[in-house]
């Protein structure tokens, strides 16, 4: 008869085991950086999966941003396949582009991690408790909305994050538990990063001052504001479709085609929606800019395109992110290049 696993490590085979019994079928793979979240993870899966007769396999990305990352990389390759993966693949990648460092290496990990998943798979990811009080105080410095307060979900396919209730003291214990030495990344220790301040500095401060749990309250405010935001998407969702109406020939308000396929833009109609509340119309209009393909839609941008319903004074179109205006006209709201637009 096998000893019991230390409770650090099964605690985390618990927590990643509930998430793959909600989850639908496919091939696991696990995001592995070499740190205490992602070793731990990974162990956590191979265990639960071979009791399963499945096959787990690790993407390790080298960014290439420090000394010695390609030693690195492979040494967490290594290590994963020793915790139980049957396979690990280093993943080199090209930090480039728009934002900061942080934003950059986020955009570039995430495309190479998303083009090694074949279909149906799930990428598990290493997320903690703390990594979501980070992220729903983040959320809520820079003045997001409820959609961001929610922080990250637990599953949301091909992506999984089963640690999200578990602290990451939890993983550095398990660790040291299973007999691995755990990557110290130096970019958590350097205060030029935004989370690494919020982690070594603002969290540690509110625990002290309310008196510890932080980190916990913060998870389930996400919680709730996940479980919030799910009912009003329900609810946007069917307000979106009674809204929508699709332009015919002889339509005065009939507009160009999108920019992906040259078919009519979608339109919606002003009058089904001046009398829902303006916290659900504004997810309607979101949804629907995105869909016209309007990327990067902010709070000032739904506002603004909301006042053409809730304020309408017959007032101009509003300028879009990629050169498009959303305007009013005869009753319905659509985004059109600047040279279509024409108001009630």
């Amino acid at each position: 008869m096998s000893a019991r696993p230390h409770p650090a490590v099964a605690r985390i085979r618990r927590a990643v085991r509930e998430l793959l019994d909600a989850a639908p079928p496919g091939e696991r793979y696990v995001a592995v950086s070499g740190g205490a979240d992602s070793l731990a993870l990974a162990e956590a899966v191979a265990h639960v999966e071979h009791r399963r007769h499945s096959k787990v396999t690790a993407l390790v990305v080298d960014h290439g941003l420090q000394e010695g990352s390609a030693k690195v990389a492979a040494i967490a390759a290594a290590t994963a396949r020793g915790l139980g993966a049957d396979d690990a693949r280093v993943l080199t990648v090209d930090v480039s582009g728009p934002g900061g460092p942080e934003a950059a290496a986020r955009r570039v990990r995430y495309a190479a991690l998303r083009a090694e998943l074949p279909d149906g798979a799930l990428l598990l990811l290493g997320h903690t408790l703390d990594d979501q009080a980070e992220t729903v105080l983040l959320g809520l410095g820079r003045g997001s909305g409820a959609r961001s307060l929610a922080g990250m979900p637990l599953l949301d396919p091909p992506l999984a994050r089963p640690l999200l209730n578990v602290p990451r003291a939890v993983t550095v214990e398990a660790c040291a538990a299973l007999g691995v030495s755990p990557w110290q990344d130096p970019h958590n220790t350097d205060p030029r990063f935004t989370r690494v301040r919020l982690r070594t500095e603002v969290l540690p401060l509110l625990d002290d001052v309310l008196a510890g749990g932080v980190p916990a309250a913060l998870a389930r405010t996400a919680a709730q504001l996940r479980e919030d935001s799910a009912a009003l998407d329900g609810l946007a969702a069917d307000l979106l479709a009674a809204a929508s109406r699709a332009p015919s020939d002889g339509d005065p308000a009939r507009a160009g085609g999108t920019p992906d396929t040259g078919g009519p833009r979608p339109q919606l109609d002003v009058e089904t929606l001046a009398s829902a509340p303006a916290a659900l119309r504004r997810r309607v209009l979101r949804r629907w800019l995105l869909d016209a393909n309007v990327r990067e839609v902010t709070d000032a941008h739904l506002r603004s395109v909301d006042a053409l319903i809730g304020v309408w004074r017959g007032q101009g179109g509003t300028w879009l992110p990629g050169g498009l205006v959303a305007h009013r006209a005869h009753g319905r709201l659509t985004v059109n290049p600047p040279e279509r637009s024409k108001g009630d």
